[in-house]
């Protein structure tokens, strides 16, 4: 099968490796569309990298047994590799389980765990299936176009009722955009790239520019000086974090998506005591909220604005400059043109 392997510097390229056959209750799965996430950052770090990306939605090609998936199922796949046994996994939120398998130990190799390439292997339990009518691209988004921010509202009841401060408005946060409109919220976006700040708003989002120093008064003219009542970071910097937090009413709740490798700074008596918020991190949503998140995805108005671009995979390299600039939203690769 054909993979895409960064060799370091600023080489990469489509590489021939044996494809995974299927073993268990793991079966084989031909990837149709393979959503880009931050992946691009590793190739402009100059990074090697042989195992790449974590999105994927195709067809089950082959099984070793009889179990929840069938040769010609059509299906979702799901992140990671988790136990599938433990309390995490059970309860639905597989994606933080502690005790994830060792792909190499089950299967003798690393290859078919990366999903930019024709095929991946995976416990048939992270493969649900795709609803009639649903397109490989649009199922792809079932995973980090909007599972993050669908967790997090999850989490945090956002409802028509409310107003959401959407902080950063790459592929995760047009997916929080579209998740919050589904939802009736009314939206504040926060963006410094034109296009992406244009794109939200084509989604029916308003947009602040993150560097005007008057950005978090503007926010609060805009909700009667109360703050928003929910806010969700998909930027990732402490800078967005910080105005998330600020710019939150008392009682209100906030939400983290965005990774980030710098330290917030949270004042407990200010911001959590006196002021009552509630902060949450989260990841992806509940295994079991899958029909919710595919309800989404099917009944949304602007839901095809989420996929900028569809492309070869052989074109990854354009797909990382898009990417790169900000000029896009979610970026579907297909391994088999």
């Amino acid at each position: 099968m054909e993979k895409v392997i960064l060799f370091g510097g600023s080489s990469a390229g489509l590489v021939d490796v044996p494809a995974p056959q299927p073993k268990k209750d793991w079966a084989l799965v031909k990837i149709h569309a393979v959503p880009m996430c931050t992946e691009y950052k590793s190739f402009f770090a100059g990074q090697k990298v042989e195992f790449l990306g974590h999105e994927a939605a195709g067809e089950v090609v082959a099984v070793a047994q009889p179990g929840r998936v069938k040769v010609g199922d059509r299906v979702v796949v799901m992140p990671l590799y988790p136990c599938g046994k433990c309390i995490m996994c059970v309860s639905g939120n597989y994606i933080h389980c502690e005790n994830t398998h060792s792909f190499e130990a089950f299967t003798g190799s690393r290859e078919g765990c990366a999903t930019y390439a024709q095929y991946i292997l995976k416990p048939d339990w992270l493969l649900p299936a795709i609803p009639e009518g649903v397109s490989y691209e649009h199922a792809s988004l079932a995973l980090c176009a909007l599972g993050p921010s669908f967790g997090a509202f999850q989490s945090m009841g956002l409802s028509a009722f409310d107003t959401v401060l959407v902080t950063g408005l790459g592929p995760v946060g047009l997916g929080a955009v579209v998740n919050a409109r589904f939802r009736g919220a009314r939206v504040i976006g926060v963006e410094s790239a034109p296009w992406r700040a244009e794109h939200a708003k084509r989604m029916g989002a308003v947009v602040l520019d993150s560097g005007d120093p008057a950005i978090l008064q503007k926010i609060k003219d805009m909700t009667e000086d109360r703050g928003v009542d929910c806010a969700l970071d998909c930027a990732g910097s402490v800078q967005a974090e910080r105005l998330c937090i600020d710019a939150t009413r008392r009682k209100g709740r906030v939400g983290f998506v965005g990774e980030c490798s710098d330290d917030l700074v949270i004042r407990v008596s200010s911001d959590m005591i006196r002021k009552g918020l509630t902060l949450i991190g989260d990841w992806h949503y509940l295994l079991q909220d899958y029909p919710l998140v595919m309800n989404v995805i099917q009944e949304s108005p602007v839901i095809d604005l989420l996929i900028s671009h569809v492309m070869p995979m052989k074109y990854f390299l354009s797909a990382f400059e898009l990417q790169s600039a900000g000029e896009c939203a979610k970026i579907i690769l297909k391994p088999w043109e």
